[in-house]
């Protein structure tokens, strides 16, 4: 590559004086289905510079970009704009990545290490009681947060978390891992905080002022709600403990683990439901939310054609812009060999016009890489809502399981009232009755109490997650019709403007080579 840098140089191509090697940054294209939880993917763009963008380059004359420059500040990149002093904003960056040696708490001597990375916050929301906040946080913390959001606002659109690596132990000293979690850690927290309740809620907001460790309630310390539900799942078979569900327990799914007894009560109504054995009070019969859900599955599918053919997009400009540099170091040697050789002044003046032609393929193929970087901050908006999915899918999930668990109760009350009334039947047939048959009506008449309790508050919930859903795809609608036109003119504008310079670039060679067609 030293030797067409330096073909390069010897021609002296006015201010491209030096031409790098060809970036190869977007070798790697793989499916959107498939990448939905990989920060890398090919539509997500590293970091960009917007001084490329013609619409943005303050260096580029109005001549290139006519009237276009009318819409410039609509694509600019939201996360570098100041915002109106009187709009709220919550500003969010990770940077700083810093390895920490923890001990390691088994008997076996060695040290574990993580990385930590330096959580910067500029707001102005009245809920955080500041405007700048800096913390230090490692991915734990990032699932310890997403946990809480998942339990505490079930039924809403919650943004997915970046995965945790499998292999992260063995790439864990490569540099890049560490900047690609980074980039996928600030971007989650970016879209936290640009969603309305999420970002003046607590969970966020201790996680981005509390310094240390991030407090963990029990209720989201999944192997303890596992373990607690073990043990005391004998003591409800046996009669030891209450075997009913409660009102406070209705609020958390039973896939939580906290009681074993409800999830294989839930289970088996569930099975139920899908064999028909019963049929239960309580159906989803909203025709507007499966309307709407259904429109959202044909949506996914559409988001994850169009995301594949974006990446095709990508993937093409790059190639083009490949080829014309290559095909511009080429003329550079076809050059020297003509200059080095040349006898007569036809080979000389043969060799200015491949001068020109190498000059202008250099320039067109730096243009196409800036339209293609262009390009991916523009369409990564395709990904960025077909990632969201996975977010509307969870919180379709919380409505199902707060649906089977009214089910469940219903079905339990109509088995602990069944049991009653024929228990207070054979108590009636015998003189004075019967003192042990007595208590136990006794007992199922709490239990039809408390059960009747919980069945309420599991309806306000269902009721609540109802809502939350409906009002979350309005919103989603709404933020998706913005994205979609900004999307759309901000890719278009930049098409049009840099196949103008492209365009440019072409229609000089062809002025300073136009008396071959004379001649001709």
């Amino acid at each position: 590559m030293m030797g067409k840098e330096g073909s390069m140089e010897n021609l002296s191509l006015e201010d491209d004086d030096k031409f790098t090697s060809i970036s190869k940054s977007y070798s790697n294209y793989r499916s959107a289905m498939t990448c939905l939880s990989d920060s890398h993917h090919p539509l997500s763009p590293s970091i960009i510079d917007d001084s490329l963008d013609p619409l943005l380059a303050s260096s580029i004359q109005p001549s290139v970009i006519d009237d276009h420059d009318i819409v410039v500040e609509q694509f600019q990149n939201p996360t570098i704009i100041s915002p109106p002093l009187n709009l709220e904003y919550l500003n969010i960056s990770v940077s700083d990545p810093h390895k920490e040696i923890q001990a390691s708490p088994s008997i076996v001597p060695g040290t574990n290490t993580y990385v930590t990375y330096l959580i910067t916050t500029q707001t102005n929301l009245p809920d955080y009681g500041g405007s700048d906040f800096t913390v230090r946080r490692r991915f734990k913390d990032i699932v310890t947060l997403s946990d809480r959001l998942s339990e505490g606002y079930r039924g809403y659109f919650i943004p997915p978390r970046p995965d945790k690596s499998i292999v992260e132990s063995q790439v864990m000293q490569k540099q890049e891992f560490v900047e690609q979690r980074r980039l996928a850690l600030e971007k989650y927290l970016h879209k936290l905080a640009g969603h309305p309740l999420i970002k003046k809620s607590d969970e966020l907001r201790v996680f981005l002022q509390v310094h240390g460790k991030l407090p963990l309630p029990t209720t989201t310390d999944v192997a303890s709600r596992v373990l607690d539900g073990a043990v005391k799942l004998p003591k409800q078979l046996f009669g030891e403990s209450g075997n009913v569900i409660g009102p406070q327990d209705v609020v958390h799914p039973a896939k939580g683990g906290r009681d074993l007894l409800r999830l294989f009560k839930e289970l088996k109504q569930s099975v139920a439901n899908d064999w028909g054995a019963s049929k239960s009070s309580v159906d989803e019969e909203d025709k507007v939310f499966l309307e709407n859900k259904e429109r959202l599955h044909n949506l996914e599918l559409q988001l994850s054609n169009a995301s594949k053919q974006a990446e095709s997009l990508v993937k093409a400009q790059q190639d083009m812009g490949d080829t014309i540099g290559e095909l511009g170091l080429t003329f550079i040697k076809l050059t020297k060999f003509e200059n080095e050789r040349a006898t007569v002044n036809t080979q000389r003046e043969r060799a200015a016009d491949m001068k020109n032609v190498a000059t202008a393929a250099v320039k067109a193929s730096r243009l196409y890489r800036e339209l293609n970087s262009q390009t991916v901050k523009h369409l990564d908006i395709l990904h960025e809502h077909l990632s969201l999915m996975l977010g509307i899918h969870h919180a379709f999930s919380d409505r199902s399981s707060a649906l089977l668990t009214v089910q469940t109760l219903i079905s339990e009350l109509s088995s602990l009232n069944s049991r009653a009334e024929k228990l207070e039947t054979a108590t009636s047939k015998i003189f004075g009755g019967d003192k042990s048959r007595v208590r136990k009506l006794e007992e199922l008449k709490d239990s039809i109490r408390v059960t009747e309790d919980a069945k309420s508050c599991a309806i306000r919930e269902y009721e609540r997650i109802k809502e939350n859903n409906r009002s979350e795809i309005d919103r989603i609608n709404r933020e998706r019709h913005v994205d979609f036109v900004n999307m759309l003119k901000g890719f278009v504008t930049n098409q049009v403007a840099y196949t103008e310079r492209i365009g440019q670039e072409w229609s000089k060679v062809a002025e300073e080579t136009s008396r071959y067609s004379r001649e001709s």
